[in-house]
């Protein structure tokens, strides 16, 4: 909660691996989706997170056969601005699709929080490091 005793704005921004069983290459993908919620604390914002991504397991198609999502960045907000536009998720590619991305969860004039993502073996790895999964569906 915010000073004032109201709720956070959290966006999570996920990436994920689905139907990674499939033989055909073009039936398995690869992408990123965000949540935005208006929640208590941190960890409040996880649960919800969590819960959504299950409901969209189980409603859509979305995340079908062995799916791994991997939960790159949080932002955490006390109010949405209503003087300027706040840019988040910015992303620069280069060259093709299987180079690096270079992504920046909330580049301002006071720092750009700017990190490498990068795809290894249908993992996505972050500044070097492999990512962890935030949620895992299918064996």
């Amino acid at each position: 909660m915010n000073q004032k005793g109201n709720a956070m704005i959290y966006i999570g921004k996920f990436l994920y691996t689905t139907n990674q069983q499939a033989k055909d290459e073009t039936r398995r993908r690869h992408g990123e989706f965000n949540l935005l919620v208006s929640a208590e604390d941190k960890n409040a914002a996880l649960a919800i997170f969590k819960e959504r991504i299950g409901e969209s397991q189980t409603s859509t198609e979305f995340f079908e056969g062995v799916s791994l999502i991997y939960l790159i960045h949080m932002l955490e907000m006390d109010e949405v601005p209503s003087d300027r536009a706040k840019m988040f998720n910015f992303q620069s590619v280069a060259g093709d699709p299987v180079m690096p991305i270079i992504s920046c969860q909330a580049p301002s004039g006071e720092g750009d929080g700017c990190r490498i993502l990068d795809w290894q073996k249908n993992r996505p790895g972050v500044d070097g490091q492999a990512a962890t999964p935030f949620m895992q569906f299918g064996k």
